[in-house]
């Protein structure tokens, strides 16, 4: 892999893990694109990590906070939230890799975040403040949060219409889906490192390793500071289009054996 590849991989992983477009998806696309379809577990770990160090930047004041008071509100709200996922991921774990690895189902699981991104935008605004979150608004987010353990379905997409069906207000809603990624992507990391620690990994040059790293992290800070500006006044419906026609676009071409 060169490091150009490394560096548009890191591209995709960034902004995909905190647009609600689904991260695994498009990385699953950007190899395949490239032929790079065996890119390797290191990399992944480190794009991951990229990401994780973008939410850290971003979310600096409130990692602070949780260090200084860790039995805080917040702290509790972030591992309600995580529960479910948790369980999913440990039970299922297998199943769902052998799923991400043919990437089989993608095209319908792009297909149905746009359902989700779509539906969500047809209530009413909701109004509420990190303040007004409930331990039940986190369980119901986190809820949908387990869903994002298929490759193509959006995480960050799940979070934000479980939020905004919550009644949180648009800004809150991505602020919160974001801040609750943390520990999401922390335990994708360590379940990753664990099969690196069994010989799984590839082997890629430093270089790559750090161009991806380094890209990852630059644009997901980019794209989490955008999304919530952008949830502030714009609908989801842009995203639910262009993930719907993602998905008809994959569905189609693995119809005619082409992908």
């Amino acid at each position: 892999m060169s490091w150009l590849e490394a560096f548009l991989l890191g591209i995709i992983q960034g902004l995909t893990e905190f647009l609600p477009i689904s991260s695994t998806g498009h990385l699953y696309l950007g190899r395949h694109l490239f032929g790079l379809d065996e890119a390797g577990l290191f990399l992944d770990t480190m794009l991951h990590i990229g990401t994780l160090l973008a939410v850290f930047v971003y979310y600096k004041k409130e990692f602070m906070q949780i260090l200084k008071n860790p039995f805080s509100k917040l702290t509790f709200l972030l591992i309600v939230g995580t529960i479910p996922a948790v369980v999913v991921g440990l039970l299922f774990k297998d199943f769902f890799e052998d799923i991400s690895k043919t990437g089989v189902t993608i095209g319908w699981e792009f297909l149905a975040t746009g359902l989700f991104l779509y539906l969500a935008e047809l209530g009413k605004n909701g109004s509420k403040k990190m303040n007004d979150i409930t331990y039940k608004d986190a369980l119901f987010i986190g809820s949908f949060q387990a869903f994002a353990i298929f490759p193509a379905i959006s995480r960050s997409g799940m979070t934000i219409v479980a939020a905004l069906w919550r009644k949180l207000d648009r800004e809150t809603a991505a602020y919160f889906s974001f801040l609750l990624s943390t520990p999401a992507i922390v335990g994708g990391i360590v379940l990753q490192s664990a099969d690196l620690f069994q010989g799984k990994a590839e082997a890629i040059s430093g270089m790559s390793l750090l161009v991806g790293t380094i890209s990852s992290a630059f644009f997901g800070y980019i794209a989490v500071s955008w999304m919530i500006q952008y949830l502030k006044h714009h609908s989801l419906k842009i995203f639910a289009y262009y993930v719907w026609g993602l998905g008809a676009l994959i569905l189609a071409l693995q119809f005619t054996g082409i992908f």
